[in-house]
């Protein structure tokens, strides 16, 4: 059913679950969802109109919140760079009230490097007896009981960092509703949390710390009280997607699309285990080949499908698994194709159209891959051999 993400936002609602998990392509308008949701859960008082904080009813982690953290790099001053916050209350409430700033440097470090430490910058709040925490500067232990202060970390780091702040508050948020009596709790301002939105945490994490981030979030859902917020997460990860159906079972599980009408649709997905990603995705491109409907970015979903096929059997790279020429080496023209058209920074978005020779290249890869049984690379194959005859 075609609706528009105001329209899915009250579906959500209006579902009334515990935990509603979505996945979506990159660009499908996820953090868009994210916005409407608050937007209905919190809207804005009319102009004049005192109103409640949105955060009192709907906490969201999305590209919004990154966007409260932004570089100085002091580049006229020659100083350190320092990681600034724009001014928030959860952050100094976290930091301050709770002295929950260990916490996030475990959850930091945990998915990071151990040896790379935030500092924090306390100063006096404009409120009596309250500090707040406008900056945070890296150091790194380098060893020799020394450490390298005033350090630039990644852009993936910084994310981790974000993302461990959030966390940290959403543990506290659960430990504290988890308090049976209003009365008897640290704090109320809890007390009307209506939901969690979570969009697309940590990408920049490899499968492993990705697995544990995504099960330990959900050991966290699952601990929180049956009559606190509920929770929306979205995602565009497969293997995110997939860990968290396994360990949210009684939770509603969707696939958001964006139509080619500019509605969208929130289609459920009814199984019992996780849809398979690749699948979905030979679907798509099957769908645009019968359509004559091949864009640009129908190349990045079959490089994605290659790379991780390869991965899964152990090719040394994703083009192995192209067809071959007559003589049976790998064909440089058709990964020069594949390579070319699927480089994209954005290429989730791009709605460019393909030559006619491209979408033939398209239509005649997707038919290799799609019918093709590939097997492990020659390598392991006489290595079992061996293993067998070897008893």
């Amino acid at each position: 059913m075609s609706q528009t993400l105001e329209q899915i936002a009250q579906q959500l609602r209006d579902a009334d679950k515990k935990v509603q998990l979505i996945y979506a392509f990159n660009g499908t308008g996820k953090t868009r969802l994210s916005r409407a949701m608050k937007d209905l859960i919190a809207p804005r008082p009319e102009e004049g109109e005192e109103g409640e904080p949105s955060r009192e009813k709907v906490l969201y982690y999305n590209a919004f919140t990154e966007d409260l953290f932004y570089w100085d790099n002091d580049l006229l001053g020659d100083g350190e760079p320092k990681l600034m916050i724009q001014p928030n209350t959860f952050t100094d409430w976290i930091l301050g009230e709770q002295g929950k700033g260990n916490d996030v440097i475990a959850n930091f470090q945990h998915y990071t490097n151990k040896n790379l430490t935030p500092v924090f910058m306390e100063k006096d709040s404009q409120k009596a007896g309250e500090k707040t925490y406008p900056s945070v500067s890296f150091s790194i232990a380098t060893g020799d009981d020394e450490a390298t202060t005033g350090i630039k970390i990644s852009k993936g780091e910084e994310s981790n960092f974000i993302w461990s702040i959030f966390y940290t508050l959403m543990e506290e948020v659960v430990s504290v509703l988890s308090v049976p009596e209003a009365d008897d709790r640290s704090t109320n301002q809890f007390d009307k949390l209506e939901y969690v939105f979570i969009d697309d945490p940590v990408s920049s994490l490899d499968d492993n710390h990705l697995i544990e981030l995504a099960q330990t979030l959900a050991t966290l859902i699952k601990s929180a009280p049956q009559d606190g917020p509920k929770f929306i997460i979205t995602t565009h990860n497969p293997l995110f997607f997939n860990v968290l159906f396994n360990s949210l079972k009684n939770g509603l599980k969707y696939r958001l699309s964006h139509n080619e009408d500019g509605t969208y649709s929130l289609d459920p997905l009814k199984t019992d285990s996780p849809f398979s990603y690749h699948l979905h995705l030979i679907e798509k491109l099957k769908s645009a080949s019968e359509r004559d409907a091949f864009e640009k970015y129908h190349y990045n979903f079959l490089r994605n499908i290659l790379e991780k096929t390869s991965t899964f059997l152990g090719y040394e790279d994703w083009s192995d698994l192209l067809p071959k020429t007559a003589d049976g080496t790998s064909d440089a023209y058709l990964k020069r194709i594949v390579d070319i058209s699927s480089h994209s920074k954005h290429a989730g978005d791009e709605q460019s159209e393909l030559s006619k020779d491209d979408k033939r290249v398209l239509g005649f890869l997707l038919g290799a891959t799609a019918n093709n049984k590939y097997e492990f690379p020659e390598r392991y194959r006489v290595a079992l051999k061996q293993d067998e005859q070897n008893g």
